[in-house]
């Protein structure tokens, strides 16, 4: 068959697939067309009774505070003690009772009135409040019993209660007053999907004031001005455009004159855009349907096309076969149904089938089946003879040449079998042949497959240099994540390089070497790494420093280094990491890099934790002592949550230095998780259950990070620095890092940022609303006793406001 014949069948089979999918792309569109109207009306139409709704909860918020604050006013009122206590007239008892009522009940300002209406006792939260015009007004009502009222102290809306004391007749009040504060909001918000916005002022003539809202402040201004002006009567609810979208907007006056004008004013607004939006189960649900379909159709449609196709395709093989002069088992009634035309295809396929098993056993001895390439023996055999081939040349022609070969492991394989199956394991090690290939510039370079997740490449005429570059070249290539059907997979590889006759004399010795400096690439985690015979010396060195390791916390070798978080918003000291360091007699301070990678090969890493948690737990009573109340956040490797018990050592340490759970976040990374999910997630419930904040570390650089996070308790969310460091020149990492930000807070998580090393950094987090971050610009890790002067320190310059962005200690 010509190259024109198979595009003719190609294009025939193209055009009855898309004919196929665009049929059902055009139903879809009209379905989701259809489906959007009709929920616009429907939002539109339900708009106002869902406003009015909203009106109805408020209401029964307030009333239900006012019952709550009352029953507990009313208890107090009627204790035997308390009155007793007025009679006698003991200010300092008196003004204690009054604060453990406004504590109880959650209240900024309570009083004790006399039978005038004059403040004479209180207990206050706020200095500079004046709650006597209150109490004024209120006993102006001359109420029988309880009474309530929304009013404005100090320019702010507060919620105002007075509860009679009798003994047995009237002796006085108890007022009792709270701010109407976000926490109002939030119950609205979650109860019925509502935003509230509170505005006040004391006349009609003053301008409005914003209290609270879920707009900016200027769009509640505008509402409450544009939408009914200074006293307007009738129905306030009214449908509003704004930034881009549509506001319903109902207003319900809070104050006791029930006015529009002046005193409280309570907004209560919703989007019709987000009403009409799809719930997100609903939009996975369509797009999986749409999916499904698509498959449907396009398998039903590759069939139809075959067999349309497939009565063209054997007579053109045929002809094909004669054509090239295949005469030895002519094929004879191809085109017949009968008996003839069967047993003419049984004999076909047993000669193809007899020629291919014939190709098998040569492409199983030395083809990798899965990938086509080479396999270990024949890329040990093309080895030997590119060195045979480099050494007979020196020999005849004097030309010096070099022979490299780069050996490489994929890192994170095993977690794409665990998680996404075998079957996209085995598309990964595919897509990974190719991208090798496609990497390799010179003809007569040979990629091949080693093992599982191993590869292996032989460059001819290259000497280290260059197959550095080579090896750079690869790493890059696989940088970007493979595109799998629906899966992003994010793989990555260490790389070693060994060279002829630079470091080996044989094929054998060259691929050990190569296979030692994978190991080493893979240990030092920076890039690819070239042979060298230090490497050798580094393996025994790396013995015998765990064998020290094991007895360094017995000789109190170990230190903790704290690196503070700073909260965004306001510049404070909130937390801290806790860090080991190891302060070796011989060798100095050995960093972190040269021990904790093989303690957590070892296992060893699990008493460092525990020693680290414990040294942490008791300076942070030492650093409480001293008036700094953070959390300190420490480190859990694979091995710790694989560790049932951990939960009840954690808690024996807590007793024994008495320390709250909650002053610990403990980081995680995705890959300690994936080794073992069922019993990390466990041990992580268990963790959460104690009181434990617990924060993903290096987040957004697995493949797996939402997929389990809807499934672990977490608090925080840690951004790798990775993408933070490099997020003002990079808007790629600007994208991750904003789109990352604002997924941790729609879910209620904190977010903080590793690496900030700049005040431009610094400030941009700040301007994406992220809530904390650490790194060099602010401080580096420190002793415990460097850390408390550091921090005394840094609350004093920022008492002072000398702590903005640009000035942070160093």
């Amino acid at each position: 068959m010509n190259a024109q014949d198979r595009s003719w069948r190609k294009s025939l089979g193209a055009r009855i697939i898309g004919l196929f999918l665009a049929l059902l792309l055009a139903v879809q569109l009209v379905s989701f067309a259809s489906l959007r109207i009709s929920l616009s009306r429907h939002a539109h139409s339900e708009l106002p009774a869902r406003l009015v709704e909203g009106e109805q909860l408020l209401q029964t918020l307030l009333e239900r505070r006012v019952h709550a604050v009352s029953d507990v006013a009313e208890v107090t009122a009627a204790d035997f003690g308390f009155r007793t206590t007025l009679f006698e007239g003991d200010e300092n008892t008196i003004v204690s009772a009054l604060d453990n009522l406004r504590r109880r009940v959650g209240a900024t300002e309570v009083g004790y009135l006399g039978l005038d209406g004059t403040v004479l006792h209180r207990a206050s939260a706020r200095s500079g409040t004046d709650i006597a015009p209150v109490a004024a007004h209120l006993k102006s009502q001359n109420p029988a019993s309880s009474a309530s009222e929304i009013m404005l102290v100090g320019g702010q809306p507060y919620q105002a209660v007075l509860v009679p004391v009798k003994a047995p007749r009237l002796i006085g009040w108890i007022l009792i007053a709270f701010p109407l504060d976000d926490a109002l909001k939030t119950d609205m918000k979650r109860l019925s999907g509502l935003d509230l916005t509170l505005l006040s002022r004391a006349t009609g003539r003053e301008p409005w004031a914003v209290s609270m809202t879920a707009l900016t402040k200027s769009s509640a201004i505008d509402l409450a001005e544009s939408a009914w002006g200074a006293g307007a009567p009738g129905d306030t609810m009214v449908s509003v455009p704004t930034q881009g979208d549509e506001l319903g907007v109902h207003a319900v006056p809070l104050s006791a004159d029930h006015s529009l004008s002046a005193g409280v004013l309570a907004l209560i607004s919703l989007s019709v855009g987000d009403a009409v939006r799809l719930p997100a189960d609903l939009q996975w649900r369509l797009i999986l349907i749409t999916l499904t379909a698509i498959g449907v159709f396009a398998i039903g449609s590759v069939l139809t096309a075959r067999r349309v196709t497939t009565p063209l395709r054997g007579l053109a093989d045929a002809a094909e076969r004669l054509g090239a002069g295949d005469y030895a088992t002519p094929m004879r009634g191809l085109n017949r149904e009968d008996e003839i035309g069967a047993l003419s295809h049984s004999f076909e396929r047993m000669r193809v089938s007899i020629a291919e098993n014939q190709a098998q056993i040569l492409r199983l001895a030395y083809w990798d089946g899965l990938t086509a390439l080479p396999n270990r023996a024949r890329f040990r055999e093309l080895a030997g003879t590119a060195i045979r081939d480099a050494g007979d040349a020196l020999l005849a022609h004097g030309i010096e040449t070099s022979v490299a070969v780069l050996m490489l492991d994929l890192t994170r394989f095993k977690h794409v079998n665990d998680v996404l199956g075998y079957g996209v394991g085995d598309q990964v090690l595919v897509s990974v042949a190719e991208r090798l290939g496609r990497a390799l510039a010179r003809d007569g370079d040979v990629v091949a497959r080693l093992s599982g997740d191993e590869f292996g490449v032989l460059l001819r005429r290259a000497d280290a240099a260059q197959a550095h570059a080579v090896a750079l070249r690869i790493e890059q290539a696989l940088e970007q994540p493979l595109t799998l059907g629906e899966h992003k997979v994010d793989i990555g590889a260490s790389i070693g390089v060994a060279c002829w006759p630079q470091h080996a004399d044989t094929a054998d010795a060259l691929l050990v070497r190569a296979e030692m400096a994978m190991h080493a690439a893979k240990q030092r985690g920076n890039g690819p790494a070239t042979y060298d015979p230090s490497i050798d010396a580094t393996s025994a060195q790396t013995l015998t420093l765990i064998s020290e390791l094991r007895q360094a916390v017995d000789r109190n070798e170990l230190r903790l280094y704290l690196q503070p978080k700073l909260a965004l918003e306001d510049r404070a000291v909130v937390g801290a990491e806790a860090l080991v360091r190891w302060q070796h007699p011989q060798r100095g301070l050995v960093p972190p890099v040269q021990f904790i990678p093989f303690a957590e090969q070892t296992g060893f890493i699990r008493h460092l934790t525990m020693w680290v948690f414990e040294e942490a737990a008791r300076h942070w009573q030492t650093l409480a002592d001293e008036g700094l109340q953070l959390r300190l956040s420490v480190n859990l490797s694979t091995r710790d949550l694989l560790d049932m018990d951990l939960p009840q050592k954690f808690g024996a340490l807590l007793v024994r230095h008495g320390v709250p759970a909650a002053a610990f976040c403990l980081e995680i990374t995705e890959s300690a998780i994936m080794d073992d999910p069922q019993r990390a997630l466990a041990t992580l419930d268990a963790l959460n259950a104690m009181g434990f904040k617990l924060s993903i570390d290096d987040f957004g650089t697995g493949y797996s990070s939402l997929a389990y996070l809807k499934r672990l308790p977490v608090d925080e969310l840690k951004i790798d620095q990775s993408f933070v460091r490099n997020m003002q020149s990079d808007r790629d990492d600007e994208m991750i890092v904003r789109s990352t930000i604002d997924l941790a807070h729609n879910l209620g998580i904190t977010v903080v940022a590793e690496g900030v090393e700049t005040a431009e950094a610094w400030n941009l987090l700040r301007e994406l609303k992220c809530d904390q971050a650490q790194g060099y610009h602010m401080g580096r890790p420190m002793p415990v006793g460097e850390f408390s002067a550091w921090s005394t320190s840094w609350g004093m310059r920022r008492a002072a406001g000398e702590t903005d962005s640009l000035h942070l200690l160093h």
